[in-house]
């Protein structure tokens, strides 16, 4: 049985179905209203999937033309391997497209694409509270146990 969606590499044409997703992501990590990403940042963003120079990658879910998902992801060197690292940056699965193996087929993408790549390992984070994305988690990597730190410096 073949599945009702394809997992892809982004396309310029996607544009207009791409951004809707985005700012779904955005929001649920509180970035909406004020705290909204410019508009700037979204357009750089959308360049660097298409520019060669960029380490930075986008798949996306398509059903009938219509996108269900996304993944973004970028490949960086590391100081405890010689091979690089793929961080999965950002996952989002449309509310509608929820249970149907759309976020699970983007990752197991991921994993394809980082192997391809010479990655040794595909490593993400996600919010504390997001429990139902960690139920899919834990089915597909191991918890590494660490807890991120971060400072704003602008």
């Amino acid at each position: 049985m073949s599945k009702p969606y394809t997992i892809r590499p982004i396309e310029e044409d996607d544009f207009s179905a791409w951004l809707p997703l985005w700012e779904g992501y955005n929001a649920f990590y509180g970035r909406s209203g004020p705290t909204a990403l410019s508009m700037y940042i979204i357009q750089t963003t959308w360049q660097r999937f298409f520019d060669a120079y960029e380490p930075v990658h986008a798949l996306v879910a398509e059903q009938d033309g219509n996108l269900l998902g996304l993944a973004h992801y970028l490949f960086h060197r590391s100081t405890i391997q010689i091979e690089p690292s793929c961080y999965l940056q950002d996952l989002f699965t449309d509310e509608s497209a929820r249970g149907q193996g759309v976020g699970r087929a983007l990752i197991e993408a991921v994993y394809q694409a980082a192997e391809s790549a010479g990655c040794r390992r595909v490593y993400w984070h996600t919010h504390e509270t997001n429990a139902t994305a960690m139920r899919l988690y834990d089915k597909l990597a191991e918890k590494s146990g660490f807890i991120v730190y971060r400072k704003s410096l602008a």
